[in-house]
């Protein structure tokens, strides 16, 4: 696995060994960054459930300013920390070791708002319609901000979230991405 492309391009990454954590693999987040971007100028990302951090490094590698990054395995948090070590630029990456849900409490205490927000959850942890409402109820989310969703092929999601307006649907393999915009009134 490695960064595909931008700043940190063709860099490697390292992935937590074992079944604990589902990697995307290259080929699906160069897709899925070409849907939504492929670069951007600026802003803020939230990867809610980082595994390796490689959607939020890609993010930032690609123009985007500082990432806060969520996991609560420690064994992968380690795993994360060494990836944004190899960035060089470490103050980029906020880490944060705890379930989503808390997370999400604890951003909207710091006041903070995200242009992208990445949801790639273990496929049985799937909350992301309970978890983007919480986003939106605790106004972590910028005008204009776009959402990614990764989940088993098998699942739907809903048209609309809260005021996220489903973009676009692609399969690819095992794994579906669906992109949101949000829709402020």
């Amino acid at each position: 696995m490695r960064v595909v492309s931008g700043e940190f391009g063709g860099r490697k990454l390292k992935t937590l060994p074992g079944k604990t954590t589902r990697p995307t693999t290259d080929k699906v987040k160069g897709a899925m960054f070409n849907m939504i971007g492929p670069y951007f100028s600026g802003g803020m990302v939230l990867d809610l459930f980082a595994g390796s951090g490689s959607l939020a490094i890609e993010a930032v590698s690609r123009g985007m300013d500082q990432a806060f990054l969520v996991e609560k395995n420690f064994r992968a948090m380690a795993v994360i920390k060494e990836n944004v070590a190899m960035t060089k630029e470490t103050e980029r990456f906020h880490l944060m070791q705890m379930p989503a849900n808390k997370a999400i409490q604890q951003l909207a205490e710091q006041k903070v708002t995200f242009d992208l927000i990445l949801l790639d959850p273990p496929y049985a942890e799937q909350e992301i319609v309970k978890q983007l409402t919480a986003l939106a109820q605790a106004d972590l989310i910028a005008p204009g901000a776009v959402v990614v969703c990764e989940t088993d092929k098998t699942i739907e999601l809903p048209e609309n979230i809260d005021q996220f307006l489903q973009r676009k649907r692609q399969v690819y393999g095992l794994s579906a991405v669906t992109i949101y915009d949000w829709e402020a009134e």
